[in-house]
Order: structure tokens, then sequence, then C-alpha cells
């Protein structure tokens, strides 16, 4: 695997594509509206239409969409057809069956969900899982929070509006006793503090990518939740359900984007804990961390930018070094955290 099209030159996706040349890659990135001053080759495309994709995938290696999810499925398609590896960021639980149904017939390695969460945090998950003899209850939160925030919210919009209100009001899969369920989002609220500071996780929908389906019979209890500063749930419930905002998802974007915008000074919170026995006695292990901006291919980066760029940049990576299957469907809990940590850029989660 040489080269690789970027697809959406967004925020995260301009970053994936300067990660990936800086790493050695051959980039290709690709949008209708093209940045200035790239250090990579760019091309003018319309998405909408996927003949013109086609053509270009077809001389590519590889592909990562950091397009909107709903983009994604067809996408997919066109890569699976084209024989080329397929990666995207994608939080959507459809769009991910959708490709584990491709990677069935697939010459390349069909994998989705490689950002921050689902991504990064199942790698986390699964490494605590793995450490214990038995495992108990593994619960995964993550936050990407402004450090000075204002309101009742609480919030700036840093991440994409149309994937936070994917999540806020998708359902959310667990275990629960051993079982599979599908449980509301924003509920199960519980309190949780992160270097003193107080914050409310609840469920959301996506983070565990494909954990349930691999733990089920393993682990009695997994669970992941959106972490946010106190009183966040109930504005969003508010918001949603009482003034009916669920009933029109583009529109509640667009508002809560123009009330609460991006900030430059971010923060992403990490909580993850798994209990169980080890040797007949009960632990508790915990991976917690606190990430903010920092530089990054020569510009200081968002937290929620190098955090997520950085997971599928170092994911790819160790596909083309031979550290990942380079065919079939990869899943998030398959990829060891000490060779992800290693990865060049992998190792800015360690730093």
């Amino acid at each position: 695997m040489k080269k690789i099209a970027v697809l959406g030159l967004g925020k995260i996706g301009m970053l994936c594509a300067e990660l990936l040349h800086d790493s050695g890659f051959t980039v290709t990135g690709i949008d209708v509206q093209l940045p200035k001053g790239a250090s990579f080759a760019v091309k003018s495309i319309d998405l909408s239409k996927p003949e013109d994709v086609a053509e270009e995938l077809a001389i590519q290696d590889a592909v990562l969409s950091c397009l909107p999810f709903h983009l994604n499925a067809r996408l997919a398609q066109i890569a699976h057809d084209a024989g080329i590896h397929y990666f995207d960021l994608t939080e959507d639980v459809p769009t991910t069956k959708s490709i584990i149904e491709l990677s069935a017939t697939s010459k390349g390695l069909m994998a989705p969900q490689c950002g921050l969460a689902p991504g990064f945090v199942g790698i986390v998950g699964a490494d605590l899982i793995a450490s214990l003899d038995d495992c108990r209850s593994c619960k995964m939160r993550v936050g990407a929070l402004p450090q000075n925030p204002t309101g009742l919210m609480g919030y700036a919009f840093n991440w994409s509006p149309e994937g936070v209100v994917n999540e806020y009001l998708n359902d959310c899969e667990v275990i629960e006793n051993g079982e599979i369920k599908w449980v509301s989002p924003m509920e199960w609220l519980e309190d949780i503090y992160i270097d003193g500071v107080k914050l409310e996780a609840f469920t959301t929908s996506g983070g565990l990518g494909t954990m349930c389906e691999t733990y089920l019979g393993e682990v009695e209890n997994i669970d992941y939740k959106t972490m946010r500063y106190p009183g966040h749930a109930a504005q969003m419930n508010f918001f949603f359900h009482e003034l009916l905002m669920r009933e029109r998802r583009k529109e509640a974007g667009e508002i809560l984007v123009n009330a609460k915008p991006p900030v430059q000074d971010d923060v992403v919170y990490v909580h993850v804990a798994a209990e169980g026995t080890i040797n007949g006695r009960l632990e508790r292990r915990e991976f917690v961390r606190g990430y903010r901006p920092t530089m990054v291919a020569g510009k200081i980066r968002t937290a929620i930018a190098w955090t997520t760029a950085g997971s599928v940049v170092a994911i790819i990576e160790m596909v083309r070094d031979g550290k990942l299957p380079n065919s079939g469907f990869l899943k998030q809990e398959d990829i060891p955290l000490a060779a992800f940590l290693s990865a060049p850029t992998g190792s800015l989660y360690a730093n």
C-alpha cells in the first residue's frame, strides 16, 4: 500500500492527508472545493458522481473517507469493486453493518470506525479486557469538550454536528448481564471525575463499534458513554425531545453549531475501566487521559482533530507495515494497543 486517496478535505481530512504524506504515502486529496497550499496532490471531483470517484479509486491502493457518515456506504462499495483498502471514521451502525457484508468478498481490507470512538477507545478497552483472567465489565467513556465552557450547554461543536446529532438520537448497543441489548441514547446518567473535573456521562450510539458481538459470552457488561460537563444531557433532552428537534435533524445540527461554534482550546478525555479477576483476585484496570491541543505536522491542532486523525493514520501505517491483516474486515478490538502506540503516528497518544 503506497497510494491513498483522502476524500473530504475539512479539518480532519486535511490533517489525515498531511500525516499520511509525512509518513511516506503518495496522497491524493479529493473534494469539490480544494484547499490552497497543500503539501500533497489534490483533485476536484464531484462526489455525487460515482463514476468519477470510481475512475479515481481504480488507480489507488487505498481510500480514506473523511466524509459525512451517510456517504460512506456507497464509497465503500466503490472501493470494494476496485479491490482496494477502505478506511473511514464513521460511528454510524447501519453503515458499518453494510461494510461488514462487503468485507466477505473484498480483496482489500475493509476498516470502518477508525477514529476516536469508535476506534482508539475500543483498542484500549480490548487491551484492558485482555489484561484480566476473567472480565466482568468494561466501561468506555470519551468526551470532546471546550476547556473553558460557557452557558448551560457547556459545549462547543468541534466535531461534525451531523455526527453528534446522529449519536445523540440513535439507539445504543450494550451488553448487560450477558445479553446484547439496545437502549435509548442520553440515558444511564452517571458522574465521573478526571483530574478533579466533574463530568457527566450518558449513553450515545456507535461508540462500541463491533465490541458487543466480539465479547458476547465473554464479558458480562460492556457499554459506551459520552462525557460532557454537568447539565448538558438535560439541555439536549429538552432540545431534542421537548422541542421535537429529533424530527428535524439537519436543522437541529445547524442551530447547535450556530449557537456553540468550534473553539481552539479543547480537551479530549478518555476514561476506560475494566473489572475482573487475576489469579482469583478482583482487580480494576483503568486508562485515563486528558489530551489537549498540540503541535502536529507543523501546526497546533485541536485535541479532537489530532486524536481522530492520528488514530486512523496509525492504523493505516500498521496495515502498510504488515502489522495488521490486508483483507477482510478489521475490528478495532483486534488491534494491539502496544503496536498501535509504537506506530509512527500512534506514538502521539503515548506522549
